[in-house]
């Protein structure tokens, strides 16, 4: 019977590579932790730092340094992060090095509650509290506010944030009604009446179309109120 060396070899390889494998894996999981690293994507305005996060994986598990990585269950490291109220989103893992990595994306507030509460209204449209770090550039939500209400402005934020020209002008929104909304500009001081959010598009449309006509004719400063309520048409009260 002739003997198949080749397949003998492979055999053996094989066999080497999973004892090698296996051999590093137990090395590597029964190195400690070697420190902490946080790091925070996309929007560098922090509204948690570093030292919050750490403290808050303190409070939840103790002092992770020297602690055996296999010991670190990183999904649940990941959820305790998640649970912070700032926090949309965490990623933890540990590096060759034994570094405990936490990539953190932070929820993105687009506007400003002023009311018997005081919170952020982020980009999905739901409640986020204020910050001790930072103070979100964001517009400023007065007048009747509730729970409808607030839908109907996260639809208007949208609008806003989608289009520079308001993105960099709208200073605040004031809900002065059922269906009754108003903005307010950086550079101006007559408001803008939008009614209800229907037809914002064509709405916000007209607006800029009056708004450059007006910039260039000088006369934006003659304007107590611009409205945007009816039907395809710009309607101003002067001063």
């Amino acid at each position: 019977m002739q003997v198949n060396w080749n397949f003998i070899k492979l055999v053996a390889l094989v066999l080497v590579i999973m004892w090698l494998y296996a051999f590093s894996n137990e090395r590597n999981s029964a190195k400690n932790v070697t420190g902490m690293k946080v790091e925070f994507v996309g929007d560098q305005n922090l509204y948690l730092t570093e030292g919050t996060v750490n403290k808050l994986l303190i409070q939840n598990y103790g002092s992770l340094d020297n602690v055996p990585k296999e010991n670190i269950v990183l999904n649940t490291v990941e959820k305790a992060l998640e649970a912070n109220e700032m926090v949309k989103s965490a990623q933890v893992y540990l590096t060759i090095d034994g570094e405990l990595t936490s990539r953190i994306v932070q929820r993105k507030p687009i506007g400003r509650i002023e009311g018997n509460s005081k919170f952020y209204l982020d980009d999905e449209g739901k409640r986020m509290p204020l910050s001790n770090n930072h103070s979100a550039r964001v517009p400023i939500i007065t007048g009747n506010i509730s729970g409808k209400s607030l839908e109907d402005v996260y639809v208007i934020l949208e609008h806003i944030n989608m289009d520079d020209f308001f993105r960099e002008s709208v200073i605040g929104i004031h809900i002065k009604g059922e269906e009754e909304y108003q903005l307010r500009l950086r550079l101006n001081n007559f408001v803008v009446n939008i009614g209800g959010i229907e037809d914002l598009e064509a709405k916000f449309s007209n607006f800029k179309a009056f708004y450059a006509k007006a910039n260039k004719d000088e006369t934006l400063e003659d304007y107590a109120e611009v409205s945007l309520e009816f039907n395809n048409q710009v309607v101003c009260t002067k001063i």
